[in-house]
């Protein structure tokens, strides 16, 4: 690559990093450090839920350096998306949406710390189908980065090579950098506008994994009073071995079941009681506000 060529590619990183740049602002999470919100349309930002506590002042560093409070609108923790209003009128342009992307396409990530624009880049590493994250959301596709970036980048926008939005960067296990689809991060922003929160699905048990020889599940250590699992008449030991006759081999597979789609349908349950299978048709109810 000649000098000129390498010198043209540096300016357009730098430019899509500079137009995106008035649209990210930071803020001082629980865990006291910085992370990046992303401003989304209507007088909204989004940021990471898990940057956010429900009860904390929130407030905003814009690009600008000016600094606003902002209000938690709400948080999915199945989906990681937090919703933020600004008071008064902080506003950006909104980020336009990306096409498709692949493998080794080039991201951009964007972030912002005290108002000092941050910018990285990398490449797409892997795409894959839409997926169940571990708190049982619906995550439009896979999409992993391979890109350095650090905490401050946490929530703020990813960017394709016309400078659109992919998504929102979130860290998963071992800190490796992920992208919440856009689309995912709309359906969440339009559920949190309405209500204030996602919909979980609840079972009101609480489980422990089990295994037994080459039978896997999760036995019912306890149960709320109040609780679908209690009314559907199932008891304490009892162990769940499988989900509308699909196995299931401990409590993480039956959380995953429990996303926002879940809530109010009626799945049937193999239990295992005193050594004998039965089927219990229980009703999921919609996990109370904590």
């Amino acid at each position: 690559m000649s000098d000129f060529n390498l010198s043209a590619f540096s300016d357009a990183i730098a430019d899509i990093a500079a137009t995106a740049a008035p649209a990210a602002a930071s803020f001082a999470t629980h865990h006291h450090r910085t992370a990046t919100a992303f401003y989304w349309r209507d007088g909204y930002f989004v940021t990471a839920e898990e940057a956010v506590e429900a009860d904390e002042e929130i407030e905003l560093t814009l690009a600008s350096g000016e600094t606003v409070k902002a209000q938690l609108v709400g948080r999915d923790p199945s989906t990681g998306v937090a919703l933020l209003r600004p008071a008064g009128a902080a506003t950006a342009p909104a980020l336009a949406r990306a096409d498709a992307v692949r493998p080794g396409s080039l991201a951009v990530a964007i972030g912002n710390s005290e108002g000092a624009a941050l910018a990285v880049f990398g490449t797409v590493g892997e795409v894959g189908p839409a997926w169940r994250s571990m708190r049982g959301g619906t995550i439009d596709r896979r999409i992993n980065l391979a890109v350095n970036a650090g905490g401050r980048f946490e929530g703020g926008p990813v960017l394709d090579a016309k400078g659109a939005l992919i998504g929102m960067l979130l860290f998963g296990p071992r800190r490796r950098a992920l992208v919440m689809p856009y689309e995912t991060i709309e359906r969440a922003v339009a559920t949190l506008r309405e209500k204030g929160h996602v919909a979980r699905g609840y079972l009101g048990a609480g489980l422990h994994p089990i295994r037994n020889g080459d039978s896997h599940g999760a036995m019912v250590m306890s149960l709320d009073d109040n609780g679908p699992a209690k009314a559907a008449g199932l008891h304490l030991g009892d162990i769940i071995v499988s989900w509308n006759g699909e196995a299931v081999h401990g409590p993480r597979e039956l959380i995953r079941r429990l996303g926002p789609d879940s809530a109010g349908a009626s799945v049937t349950l193999g239990v295992v009681r005193g050594g004998e299978q039965r089927d219990v048709v229980l009703t999921i109810g919609e996990k109370p506000l904590s």
